[in-house]
C-alpha cells in the first residue's frame, strides 16, 4: 500500500513517463485542395456521390448521369430529397455559407439523396473539423450499410417462395 498513487502526475511516473501517456492530443487539421474546396465521397445503397464543397453563397449544383449540371431543386423535386440535403447544413449551423459541387451516379433518387447527404457531411467535417461533433451526433457521418438483398435460387425473389399449388 506504499506505492499509492494520488495524482495523474504521479500515474506517469509510476507508468515510467512513456511519450504517449503525456502527450496532448492534437486537433484535426482541415483538409483542402489547392482551390480551397473539400472533397468526399458519400455512398447509400447503390449509389455514389462524389461532392465538392468551397465557402460560398449556397449554390447547389448538382452534375446527373448525362454529364449535365442543373440545380439540385431541379434534379431532386421532391421536398423531401431536398430537405434531407440541407440537412448537414443545418445541424452544423453553415447554411448558405458553402457552394456544393456533386457528381451522383447508380441507385434512385432516394439513394442519390442519401449519398449527397452522407457526402456533404463527410466533407464539412474535413473542410472545418469542428463541426465533426454535431454532424457525428446527429448520425450523418455513419454510412447507412442496408442494400437490396440478392435473389435467391429456388425463390421467387429474395425471401418470398414461388406460389404453392395442390395440384
Amino acid at each position: 500500500m506504499a506505492d499509492q498513487v494520488n495524482s495523474l502526475e504521479e500515474l506517469g511516473e509510476v507508468a515510467g513517463g512513456t511519450e504517449a501517456a503525456t502527450e496532448t492530443l492534437t486537433p484535426r487539421e482541415p483538409v483542402r485542395d489547392e482551390f480551397g474546396r473539400a472533397y468526399a465521397t458519400g455512398k447509400r445503397k447503390d449509389a455514389v456521390a462524389r461532392v465538392w464543397i468551397k465557402p460560398g453563397s449556397g449554390k447547389f449544383l448538382i452534375r446527373d448521369n448525362k454529364g449535365q449540371m442543373v440545380d439540385y431543386t431541379v434534379y431532386f423535386a421532391r421536398p423531401v430529397l431536398q430537405m434531407i440535403l440541407r440537412q448537414p447544413f443545418q445541424v452544423a449551423g453553415v447554411t448558405g455559407e458553402f457552394d456544393v459541387h456533386a457528381t451522383v451516379a447508380g441507385g434512385g433518387l432516394s439513394g442519390q439523396a442519401g449519398a449527397v447527404k452522407h457526402g456533404i457531411s463527410k466533407a464539412l467535417q474535413l473542410y472545418d473539423p469542428s463541426l465533426r461533433g454535431a454532424l457525428k451526433a446527429a448520425g450523418f457521418l455513419t454510412r447507412d450499410s442496408r442494400v437490396v438483398e440478392r435473389k435467391k435460387y429456388g425463390k421467387a425473389k429474395a425471401r418470398r417462395s414461388f406460389q404453392f399449388s395442390k395440384r
